[in-house]
């Protein structure tokens, strides 16, 4: 984050969530991170979680985080916020553990072949195995 003012500000109906915001709005450090913000928020206005759901799920995975070591600094939030998305997904039956390490494996494939600067793209080819 920028040394900017920032603070948490509540999210939900229920002040069940809280993001980094500055005077602005969220705060984010790379564009994933809004992604997976946007996703999430999503996910929840589909119905397929509450927010007492999610913040339950991205609780355990900071501790579990923090537990492995995590100096909890908060420039790894939103990579809870990723390991919550997957985990709540497989817990939902909307995917499994198989199908997000296949995928995990074809970005990283295709992050490999891809020259710096130029935009990802993901092909068949990726998706080894």
């Amino acid at each position: 984050m920028d040394s900017g003012s920032h603070s948490l500000r509540s999210f939900g109906r229920n002040d069940e969530l809280s993001i980094p915001h500055n005077d602005d709005g969220p705060v984010f450090n790379a564009p994933w991170e809004a992604e997976a913000f946007a996703l999430a928020v999503s996910l929840n206005e589909r119905g397929v979680f509450t927010w007492s759901e999610w913040a339950q799920i991205l609780g355990d995975e900071i501790k579990k985080a923090q537990a492995a070591g995590d100096p909890d600094t908060g420039e790894t939030y939103y990579q809870h916020w990723l390991a919550a998305l997957e985990r709540i997904l497989a817990e939902k039956g909307l995917t499994d553990p198989a199908q997000l390490a296949r995928t995990r494996d074809a970005w990283e494939h295709a992050c490999a072949r891809t020259p710096h600067g130029a935009p990802i793209e993901l092909r068949p080819g990726d998706f080894r195995g």
